[in-house]
């Protein structure tokens, strides 16, 4: 029997059963291969993203908690040969010109209806490490390795340090190859000379120490600060470690070149460069530039131009919202606004030696005072509400008063020796206001033992907190302005109702008070005296280093802080949170034009002061 062969289908079936399982196989393979993505994603995101987070945690600890290495140079002002190459910690926040207020917060920059300097509003978002949330851990600030070397007793500068920024020359030392350039009416060559100091003064008549007396100019901070900064003994290349960060900007000789007869395009150039500058280096990241500061030697007013028309003065550095996160060091400082501290100005005197000091104090503990009281200074016919012409009359008309006049041709108001001789045999001191709040005179007289008399708190109490004691009346006599305006008393009869004892008492104090008030020889530095520079960067460590652990614990220095309120939170005793009213209220009241103060137009108060430096061409 003939068996019959395997049934065969035609050959287009043959084809059909062969491709449906080749399809079977491609869509099997396709989905392992999907599972396999999934599952490599899963493990890749969940298991080792979290590891990483840990391990990035764990290594930022360890870098932390790292011995800062002291570095005692950096390369600002220093010769080639002693340059170091930088070394400056860098921070993951873009640089973005938040602004935080003076309790430490960040907030917008809202801008000021009529007001150009302002800014506008900051819509950037808020960097995590200023927010001051409690929630975000403490070891992620990129602050607290400079926090933690206050921790290491063993190393003397802990806490200490400044980092200078090393900015290009023409925001400093160009300016000085121009001196010529600096005034319109001084040559400020040699006032620039001698490291800032100016030429040495010849003891003559006997008036001065043999050494460390120089023609100062009172406008000539700006080189002199950032001299002493050179010898300051805790600088550091590494910004990480530093409690503060200087920047040596010469915004006093820069706005000099260009008061008068320039537009504010040429009067705001350099300012918004340095900014911008600032702005572009990881040092600015880490607190918005909270932690740096800079110096001018004006006052205030030159730097806070309200409008953006071309006749309004000065130029408007501390208006731009940057400038607002920086403490600014000036001669004479804003009631009103929280980012400008006031230092003094500079005396005659710039001792090299302990020694020098110890002499100085002595000599003016022994001097006979003649003159109960005594005033150098000129007249203001064009000012209504200046009481100067009420005191010359009254220097003129008591037996006791001497009087020294300033006004034009009167060369011995412009010799140093003159106006120090006069200020050694008086027991008081007049000190009015100036062309603006505060004068030169005062530092000038408080070095020569002679106790200030003042008539209005802007003039010292509200503006030198930091080199002054809170307790004005323990080195100096308050007379307000309505008393001499109004004759409640004269001068001399109110003086005359201070015992003997007091009398000795307060000038012991002023006679103390004089290394901090003066600025040592920036060539050198005194050993056991902390003087105006010392003082004033410790001032500024104590004020970062408060802002960083308020900060980190999430709190604010003040409670509902209001920045036109300024001039009352130095006053404030230890703990005190809030400010109220205040005797000196009416003193400080704003008017309704915003763009003036008690005294007149901020504006027209710095043009008098340039005005009136005239005066000072004989020097």
């Amino acid at each position: 029997m003939r068996r019959r062969g395997a049934l065969i289908g035609p050959p287009e079936q043959m084809d059909k059963g062969a491709g449906k399982n080749q399809q079977s196989r491609l869509c099997f393979l396709a989905s392992l291969s999907a599972f396999f993505w999934i599952l490599l994603l899963y493990f890749h995101f969940v298991v080792l993203g979290s590891n990483t987070g840990s391990e990035s945690t764990d290594l930022q600890n360890n870098i932390i908690s790292q011995e800062p290495k002291p570095a005692h140079l950096t390369n600002a002002g220093l010769p080639e040969h002693r340059k170091i190459a930088s070394d400056s910690a860098g921070s993951p926040f873009k640089p973005s010109p938040v602004h935080l207020n003076k309790a430490g917060l960040a907030e917008p920059h809202k801008k000021a209806s009529g007001s150009a300097g302002s800014g506008p509003i900051n819509t950037e978002p808020t960097p995590a490490h200023l927010t001051g949330s409690a929630s975000h851990d403490k070891e992620s600030f990129p602050f607290i390795r400079a926090l933690k070397t206050i921790e290491n007793k063993s190393d003397p500068c802990g806490g200490r340090y400044i980092y200078v920024h090393d900015l290009p020359p023409r925001f400093n030392e160009d300016m000085l190859k121009e001196c010529k350039k600096l005034s319109l009416w001084t040559n400020m060559c040699k006032f620039t000379s001698n490291a800032g100091l100016g030429p040495p003064l010849e003891n003559v008549e006997g008036v001065f120490s043999n050494t460390g007396w120089y023609a100062t100019n009172q406008f000539a901070v700006d080189v002199i600060f950032s001299n002493r900064m050179k010898q300051y003994k805790c600088l550091t290349n590494d910004s990480s470690i530093a409690a503060a960060i200087f920047v040596p900007f010469y915004a006093g000789f820069d706005i000099a070149r260009y008061l008068w007869g320039y537009n504010i395009s040429t009067r705001d150039a350099a300012s918004l460069e340095l900014v911008d500058w600032l702005m572009k280096r990881p040092e600015w990241g880490i607190m918005q530039g909270r932690d740096h500061f800079l110096v001018a030697g004006r006052i205030t007013w030159d730097f806070r131009r309200l409008t953006d028309e071309e006749t309004d003065w000065g130029n408007k550095l501390l208006f731009l919202p940057a400038a607002r996160n920086m403490s600014m060091l000036v001669v004479e400082s804003s009631p009103w606004n929280a980012n400008d501290f006031g230092i003094p100005y500079p005396t005659y005197f710039h001792p090299a030696k302990d020694a020098e000091v110890f002499e100085w104090q002595d000599r003016m503990r022994k001097l006979e005072r003649k003159w109960l009281f005594s005033f150098a200074g000129a007249p203001r016919p064009d000012n209504p509400k200046s009481i100067r012409g009420q005191i010359i009359d009254q220097c003129r008309e008591s037996k006791v008063g001497k009087l020294l006049e300033c006004d034009f041709g009167e060369s011995k108001c412009h010799s140093p020796s003159s106006i120090m001789q006069m200020f050694q045999s008086s027991l008081f001191c007049l000190q009015p206001q100036g062309d603006s709040y505060t004068r030169r005179s005062a530092f000038d007289s408080m070095l020569a033992g002679c106790i200030p008399v003042f008539f209005h708190p802007g003039s010292a109490y509200t503006q030198y907190t930091w080199h002054l004691p809170k307790n004005y009346s323990t080195y100096s006599v308050f007379i307000p302005e309505d008393d001499i305006r109004k004759g409640r008393f004269t001068i001399e009869e109110r003086l005359k109702q201070i015992s003997p004892e007091q009398v000795k008492a307060m000038r012991e104090t002023v006679i103390n008070l004089i290394p901090r008030l003066i600025y040592a020889d920036p060539r050198s530095k005194l050993e056991t005296f902390k003087d105006s520079f010392d003082v004033a960067v410790q001032a500024v460590i104590d004020k970062v280093t408060s802002l960083r652990r308020n900060i980190i614990e999430g709190r604010t220095e003040y409670d509902n802080f209001v920045e036109e309120n300024s001039w009352k939170y130095a006053l404030l005793d230890e703990g005190q949170r809030e400010v109220g009213a205040h005797e000196w209220d009416p003193f400080f009241s704003k008017p309704k034009d915003a763009q003036k103060d008690s005294g007149g137009s901020s504006a027209e108060v710095a043009k008098n002061s340039w005005k009136n430096e005239q005066r000072d061409q004989s020097q």
